[in-house]
């Protein structure tokens, strides 16, 4: 059974990805953080995609924060490692990125080889 903050979140993360489809990436970032914020469910994916939409909106640090959370929460997701690697370039920090980077790939590798 269904309750109205299931619902609630539910509907916030279809609002996030519709918007997140569409390119509308401040919709998308309202949505996801809707979802967020009810936090009756804890999803990597949400932080990753928010982490994107603030990629795309040109806001590095709320970027790789959202990328360390999907992180926290997923630590072998190697997704992660690479959106940390984006919004830490876009910070000027390319030598954190690249270490991210290679964390990344590791990650990927040793998933794909299992």
């Amino acid at each position: 059974m269904w309750t109205n903050q299931m619902q609630q979140t539910l509907d916030s993360k279809k609002k996030g990805d519709g918007a997140f489809r569409q390119k509308d990436f401040k919709t998308a970032i309202e949505g996801y953080t809707q979802f967020i914020d009810v936090g009756s469910m804890v999803s990597p994916t949400i932080y990753a995609r928010r982490s994107l939409s603030y990629l795309f909106s040109n806001m590095p640090n709320e970027g790789l924060g959202d990328a360390m959370q999907a992180q926290m929460i997923s630590p072998v997701w190697f997704m992660a490692f690479y959106l940390q690697a984006i919004a830490l370039l876009a910070l000027g920090k390319e030598n954190d990125a690249q270490v991210a980077l290679k964390e990344g790939t590791e990650l990927e590798t040793k998933k794909s080889t299992n």
